[in-house]
């Protein structure tokens, strides 16, 4: 995984005379934050259960209030799904959580609420967060145009009322995690909580599904104080272990909280 190293600046030292006696005094003016690095996100692990650095710090994120880890003093799990298309797994998925009383959000593109009426409210129903993961998931990173931008959401939104009758909670997580610092500007503006992740694995490629063995390799070791875990719902791997999973992780000492606590 690639490393990324962001420098602070430092105040400037100001010269003042006062009284005729040169001296030297911090300037206490607050630098501007540094411009925050985009493109994909993504995570460096340095110690096995300690939460990883991302391609920003929570510190830049939250001037967005985006986030991709919670309190790392408090042993809570934040349980995301993204959902591209549906191809048999989520039912299953909703049964776990349901067993294990686990709140868990997903995030929905367009064509999914199209053709899983039933599923999505099935999620709120059962007290999920469904998410806004944009109409059409392309790379939001390329559009500069607020229109465009807010339009890949506001699409997503209607589909949801007409679903439900109600109105979409707002989080956003940017598609196959690309972004831009202007990208999460907009989000903000549109009143978003960007939502990224601090622990995932690759269980997206359908033909080349993790074994359970690999999947608990990367999502036991690598958990955390206030991790948000991204998973894809797509994954019959992820259908198949998260009874054991959620059980191994209650049996840690984790609890799972929701998006609104990630952001309270």
């Amino acid at each position: 995984m690639k490393r990324f190293f962001l420098r602070r600046a430092v105040p400037p030292l100001v010269g003042l005379l006062l009284c005729g006696v040169a001296v030297l005094a911090i300037n206490h003016i607050t630098p501007k934050p540094e411009a925050i690095a985009t493109g994909s996100w993504g995570l460096s692990f340095q110690q096995e259960g300690q939460a990883p650095s991302g391609n920003a710090t929570a510190e830049q994120l939250s001037q967005y209030h985006a986030a991709y880890l919670g309190d790392t003093a408090q042993p809570v799990i934040y349980l995301t799904f993204d959902s591209g298309y549906e191809n048999g797994c989520t039912a299953q998925i909703l049964d776990v959580l349901k067993k294990h009383k686990v709140p868990a959000a997903f995030f929905l593109v367009g064509n999914y609420l199209e053709q899983n009426p039933d599923l999505v409210q099935r999620m709120v129903n059962e007290g999920h967060i469904v998410g806004n993961h944009t109409y059409h998931h392309c790379d939001m990173s390329k559009i500069a145009d607020k229109d465009t931008f807010a339009k890949e959401l506001h699409d997503v939104e209607t589909l949801y009322q007409e679903i439900t009758g109600e109105e979409m909670k707002k989080f956003y997580r940017p598609p196959q995690g690309i972004y831009s610092e202007e990208n999460l500007k907009m989000a903000d503006e549109m009143g978003y909580r960007t939502v990224f992740w601090s622990l995932a694995y690759v269980d997206w490629i359908n033909d080349n599904q993790p074994t359970s063995e690999q999947a608990f390799s990367k999502l036991i070791p690598r958990i955390h104080n206030g991790a948000v875990v991204l998973l894809h719902s797509t994954s019959q791997t992820n259908a198949q272990i998260l009874d054991e999973l959620l059980t191994r992780w209650e049996q840690l000492g984790y609890r799972f909280g929701t998006l609104e606590e990630l952001f309270a």
